[in-house]
């Protein structure tokens, strides 16, 4: 890493706006796939370190990710007030990753590299087609980019038809008695009270018999107070049948994630590109959001290595994004429980299909399989309601906005824009 503190433009060939998730995989995804020669730089107001967020996801073992994780499962649970189902997950497995690791590899990726990091924020950005002028804060020096990765949170390009969020807070419990099983996780557990509107569900992620995440999240319109997500956090623990007594909350974590069909617009200029959830890397339908962030970054360093411009394919197909807006209007309409959904989809699918499905990785066969596992009239209800809804925005917007081409890239290109 080299510190940065002039006023003297900087010239670099592609620019990270954001140093956060998106930003660290994809330096370490440069790095692995053994990018040399281009001028990198990171703009961003905190340099990230330590743990500040944990990632939960699938995916097959026997990967780069496999020394980074604090804990990986072969089996997890789905519970409803109705009874307990454990999963068998193979191929795939459950894993969690704390973010500390990542940021660390990051570190080591930038410093390989040659990385200027400049720690300020980023005000404006401009491209004119050719470059990208980065108008950096306080005493930073003005970038000039052949191509920006922007992660920076962004809201959608116009509201969606559901805007519900994703919101949660965690608990990381120590305990003096083992009383976790590190053999499984339990990934939804819908016993808890369920809100007025929306979906509520616990879950724990143990790291040992006496260490764990324990989490409550709930999907919907609104936000809980503090005392709120505390008191349901306390309820959870209480049905875990965990001795407060015998617990210390070492860690808390809390968190809000979109759940929306309104589209993100991954390129909002000839030469940004944006990744994370800005990019549509969030699935609308879960919130999840690493696994979309992570091919993000492999397709992006796989690019450059082939001396293409570093635009990853869209997050998820077209028509997954459909479903995501049709399940969201359903759930938000009362027309479907969330419990009720979730279960029905575990229960007469292989785990790996639907966790499959929603990393957007199933074939259009295995989607008809998945979408008859739903109660089938309040969601033909809400196909129809969507489709009425997408015809009304289209009227309204007098067409479909104009798509970006891809420019022909110029990294290493060291002229003055």
């Amino acid at each position: 890493m080299v510190g940065v503190n002039t006023s003297a433009p900087l010239d670099v060939d592609l620019a990270l706006v954001g140093g956060g998730g998106a930003a660290s995989l994809v330096l370490a995804a440069l790095d692995r796939h053994g990018v040399r020669g281009p001028r990198i730089a990171v703009v961003d107001p905190v340099h990230r370190r330590g743990q500040d967020r944990t990632w939960a996801f699938w995916d097959h073992p026997g990967n780069e990710l496999d020394p980074l994780l604090a804990a990986s499962w072969h089996r997890v649970e789905v519970a409803t007030p109705a009874g307990r189902r454990v999963l068998d997950l193979a191929p795939l497995r459950y894993a969690m990753l704390r973010s500390g690791p990542v940021y660390d590899r990051a570190a080591e990726a930038e410093r390989r590299l040659g990385v200027r990091r400049i720690v300020a924020p980023v005000e404006a950005l401009h491209d004119d087609g050719r470059r990208v002028t980065v108008r950096v804060g306080g005493d930073g020096p003005t970038v000039r980019a052949s191509w920006v990765l922007d992660s920076r949170p962004r809201p959608p390009r116009r509201p969606g038809r559901t805007n519900w969020l994703q919101h949660f807070r965690g608990w990381w419990l120590e305990s003096d008695a083992p009383v976790f099983d590190p053999t499984r996780a339990v990934l939804m557990d819908f016993r808890t009270p369920q809100p007025a509107r929306g979906v509520s569900f616990g879950y724990v992620l143990p790291v040992s018999d006496r260490y764990a995440l324990v989490e409550y999240t709930e999907f919907g319109p609104a936000l809980l107070t503090d005392a709120g997500y505390d008191a349901a956090l306390a309820g959870y623990r209480d049905l875990l049948g965990l001795d407060a007594a015998g617990l210390r909350v070492r860690e808390v974590e809390n968190g809000v994630i979109p759940m929306t069909d309104g589209p993100f617009e991954a390129r909002p200029s000839p030469r940004v590109v944006r990744l994370g959830t800005a990019g549509g890397a969030t699935r609308p339908s879960t919130g999840f959001t690493f696994s979309a962030m992570r091919r993000q970054a492999d397709q992006v360093a796989a690019a450059l290595a082939a001396g293409r411009p570093p635009v990853p394919a869209p997050a998820y197909p077209r028509r997954h994004r459909w479903m995501d807006a049709v399940a969201l209007r359903a759930l938000d309409g009362g027309g479907v429980g969330g419990p009720e959904f979730f279960d029905r989809l575990f229960a007469r699918n292989p785990a790996e299909r639907v966790l499959r499905f929603l990393d957007g990785a199933t074939t259009p066969a295995e989607e008809v399989a998945l979408m008859s596992s739903t109660r089938l009239r309040p969601m033909v209800a809400a196909a129809a309601g969507d489709a009425a809804a997408r015809l009304r925005d289209r009227l309204h917007r007098g067409g479909r906005a104009a798509s970006w081409t891809v420019p022909p890239p110029v990294l290493g290109d060291r002229a003055d824009g």
